[in-house]
């Protein structure tokens, strides 16, 4: 008897009208791979996405800014500081920063105190974070009122720690919801300041707190309010890039004279972005391994409904291969069916993957990427293949005689 052997278009025409034959087995099969994938594409894209914006965040700042913060958050191979006794909190005092003035005169220094406090105005209060700064941090700290928005305080009132602020978007609504801040009073423990101005809407600071509910103040009146003239941490700019590592070394030698080398950190944009970067990619490669078990579990389903499906057409594979039919073309019709059942809900899950990703980030920094969508479906093209060689083999190994004797 002559063997018939069909063309790669006949057998995968097949497989597809077997699968579309019965959609609501295909639609429950192909369930788990759609989970996957749709939680493969979410995962990565919230991690492209948070990398994207905190490295947005850091241009903005510019490549020549260095911060001055508190404890040793680094340790010496660049990763994150996790030890406590290595974290000794100290506050800055008026008189470093004149030291690193009077040593660095070219540098421009941008001074930070934040404390809690309630805000009142007629209608509303609230407590929220109150951050103390001088006239230069507007500017420079990427904290300037756009046009039609007021202004920052002047050099003037920031000497004379005069009674005015600006304020976050959020806080200005809620302060004053049925006017314009602008011009408005609040007040902040007994005293009544002016808002002259009002940030555009910036969100979170790398997963933080909003800065839209913040206030700023100049830093001599919330040195009054605070009772105390600690600062929390500095920001130095410098005027070029190269002078970023020589200005670094500078100031941990002049605050090596009042503090010990654990207390305080010196460090700039790159160093702090780098460790960032990192803690996100593993944390989003850990997430993303994770929700690849669900593609395993959709193998697992796809693998199984092809057994009984094996099982449910044994007369028909007995059929053909009492008329001919080559073991191979059995073989490869089932995997065909396979890797469609799993290449339909790996499409699937990427289209709910990219709208998925699109609702996200409207509320939180999410990016799909090209490599995502090849990685999600290359994935879920391979669990097809693996989960599918079992119940192939089944098939195509099954005796003639005995398939058509099968009831």
């Amino acid at each position: 008897m002559r063997k018939l052997k069909p063309s790669f278009e006949d057998l995968l025409r097949s497989s597809l009208r077997s699968v579309l034959k019965n959609k609501s087995r295909t639609i429950l099969t192909s369930l788990g791979v759609i989970i996957g994938v749709t939680s493969v594409i979410l995962l990565t894209s919230i991690g492209t996405g948070l990398k994207k914006y905190i490295n947005d965040q850091f241009e903005t700042l510019g490549s020549n800014t260095l911060f001055v913060a508190p404890g040793r958050i680094f340790k010496e191979d660049g990763g994150f500081n996790q030890n406590s006794s290595s974290m000794m909190m100290v506050s800055f005092k008026p008189k470093d920063v004149a030291n690193i003035k009077k040593t660095l005169k070219d540098v421009m220094i941008l001074p930070e105190k934040s404390f809690s406090a309630e805000v009142k105005s007629k209608d509303y209060k609230k407590s929220t974070t109150i951050v103390g700064s001088n006239y230069l941090y507007g500017p420079h700290g990427d904290a300037l009122p756009s046009d039609g928005n007021g202004r920052w305080f002047t050099k003037e009132e920031d000497e004379k720690n005069a009674l005015v602020a600006v304020l976050g978007q959020k806080i200005a609504k809620d302060l004053f919801p049925n006017t314009t801040a602008l011009g408005k009073k609040f007040t902040i423990k007994g005293k009544r300041l002016k808002v002259i101005g009002i940030e555009d809407a910036r969100g979170s600071s790398m997963g933080g707190p909003s800065l839209d509910e913040y206030v700023f103040i100049p830093i001599g009146l919330a040195n009054d309010f605070a009772g105390n003239e600690n600062i929390q941490e500095l920001m130095v700019k410098t005027s070029t890039k190269d002078q970023v590592e020589n200005t670094k070394k500078t100031i941990e030698k002049i605050l090596l004279e009042d503090y010990d080398q654990d207390s305080f950190s010196v460090f700039d944009s790159t160093q702090l972005l780098t460790s960032i970067n990192s803690i996100i990619s593993t944390l989003t490669v850990a997430l993303t391994g994770i929700a690849a078990i669900s593609l395993v579990v959709g193998g697992i389903g796809i693998m199984n409904i092809m057994l009984v499906t094996v099982s449910e057409r044994t007369r028909e594979i007995g059929l053909r291969k009492a008329i001919g039919a080559y073991p191979r073309a059995i073989l490869l019709q089932f995997l065909f069916e396979a890797v469609i059942l799993s290449g339909l809900g790996g499409a699937v899950g990427i289209i709910l993957g990219v709208l998925g990703t699109i609702a996200i980030n409207q509320v939180f920094p999410a990016q799909v990427t090209p490599a995502s969508i090849l990685l999600a479906f290359g994935v879920a093209f391979i669990v097809g293949i693996i989960f599918g060689v079992a119940p192939a083999r089944k098939a195509s190994k099954l005796s003639p005689i005995e398939a058509l004797r099968y009831e």
